[in-house]
């Protein structure tokens, strides 16, 4: 099974670029399954379900959330209707959706994609660490292959985070810091690990946001709403080859292409 997870799609540049591309990319990858973090796609902030609604009708077999994922009420019945829709699980349990869903394929066994949010430099939330053991320790013994999104800020949380679920699920890839990370590897235990997938979003940017801003906020100390960059957009993630028979990872590496 080979699996593409893109990382945070950041505006406008972010939301073309896995449309106009996706179709193609699945195509010359050989792509069984695709997955992205969408939690920045409307505007840099959020996601809408209009915008929800585009990227899943352009390939994406669902996406993930992070801390923006609650700004539009619109998503809410979507994270609650639509399967293909996740927010981290370690938010409380009676917030819109879940951080949990099976993906189903003919010919593909189950894929279970886990949605977490870090503590570390994040507003207070509940442990990912012990919500993803009750996770794992409740997913049908059928459901071999299992995917987690870590939306994190600190690096090392990520990596310990690898390391906490290395034997136990096929992968951990992280998102929310929009750099791509330079640690591919599949770990002794079988699990494809990468710190951050980077981001979907315009090339010429601070993070996928307009440069002029970033760089005015920091020279004057003044605050200033942050507004998405424009231009050519670049898609950045990781594919991983997974064993269907054992749900372990046999290759990852990272994944970048112009938009």
């Amino acid at each position: 099974m080979r699996i593409l997870f893109l990382g945070d799609i950041v505006g406008v540049p972010g939301r073309k670029a896995v449309i106009h591309n996706l179709a193609r990319i699945r195509e010359e990858e050989s792509l069984d399954f695709v997955f992205a973090n969408g939690e920045n796609a409307s505007g840099g902030y959020g996601l809408k379900a209009k915008h929800a609604k585009e990227l899943l009708k352009a390939g994406l077999d669902g996406i993930t959330g992070g801390n923006h994922i609650w700004k539009y009420k619109d998503l809410y019945s979507m994270l609650d209707g639509d399967g293909r829709i996740l927010r981290p699980h370690n938010y409380p349990e009676q917030l819109p959706g879940s951080g949990v869903r099976v993906f189903r394929k003919e010919g593909f066994p189950p894929v279970a994609v886990i949605n977490l949010i870090g503590r570390t430099f994040m507003p207070p939330i509940d442990c990912p660490f012990a919500a993803v053991e009750t996770v794992l320790d409740a997913l049908p013994a059928e459901v071999t292959v299992q995917v987690v999104d870590f939306h994190a800020e600190a690096t090392g949380e990520k990596i310990a985070m690898g390391y906490f679920l290395e034997g136990k699920v096929s992968a951990v890839v992280g998102t929310h810091t929009h750099v791509q990370t330079n640690d591919a590897k599949v770990l002794s235990g079988g699990t494809a690990y990468l710190t951050d997938l980077g981001m979907c979003g315009a090339a010429d940017s601070c993070l996928g946001m307009k440069p002029e801003i970033i760089l005015d906020r920091y020279l004057t100390g003044l605050p200033r709403q942050l507004e998405a960059a424009t231009g050519p957009g670049v898609l950045q993630g990781a594919i991983f080859d997974i064993d269907e028979s054992t749900g372990k990872a046999v290759s990852m590496a990272t994944f970048q292409r112009e938009g």
